[in-house]
């Protein structure tokens, strides 16, 4: 188990335990193919709402033109440590199905496909970082993203490098403890704001 464990009131499985998202990766890991599609193939068996499957991917490996075309759409503070990670991914949510009709549960069966993929990465000894911080209608533009579909999250997937080669302030961020808010804010019983634990 790692350094930045999450502390617990009881014990986790050590994929949960050890998942945190550090920005300092290993600028000289590459990500091998099997490595790569077994992450969407995690993604792809997460659950959704009435199996609508509305989560989808674009991505690359560092060296490939989508990785760069995807590294081109962060925002200034991602694009510095991004540049290190072994592949880069824009996840996507299907926000109207074929029919027609409104998916209404798409941003949550993105994320779930989304979870299981950093998850993936995770048993693989690997980390990855969730980003906002990015430009979705240059996303939008840059791959001709159907107005049907919306960019939602980047996701940055590689092995764990050295802290040392961040800025001061992202290295501050890399060091400092991981905090969660307490289970007492978060499950009530009786009613709102009356704690289970």
């Amino acid at each position: 188990m790692g350094e930045k464990d999450a502390v617990t009131s009881v014990p986790l499985h050590p994929l949960l335990a050890s998942r945190w998202s550090p920005r300092a990766l290993d600028p000289a890991f590459e990500l091998a193919e099997a490595q790569f599609t077994a992450l969407f193939e995690a993604a792809r068996w997460a659950p959704s709402w009435g199996n609508t499957q509305p989560a989808r991917y674009l991505a690359g490996r560092r060296g490939e033109p989508t990785f760069d075309r995807i590294h081109g759409t962060l925002s200034r503070g991602n694009r510095g440590w991004a540049a290190s990670a072994a592949a880069l991914a824009i996840g996507l949510a299907q926000t109207v199905a074929d029919d027609g009709e409104p998916l209404p549960y798409a941003a949550y069966g993105l994320g779930l496909a989304s979870e299981n993929l950093v998850l993936q990465a995770v048993a693989e000894g690997l980390v990855a970082h969730q980003m906002a911080g990015f430009d979705r209608e240059a996303a939008r533009a840059e791959f001709a993203v159907p107005g049907d579909f919306e960019p939602m999250i980047a996701i940055a997937v590689g092995a764990p490098g050295s802290a040392d080669e961040l800025p001061d302030r992202l290295q501050q961020k890399e060091q400092a403890p991981r905090t969660r808010k307490p289970l007492a804010e978060l499950v009530f019983t009786d009613g709102w704001g009356s704690p289970r634990y």
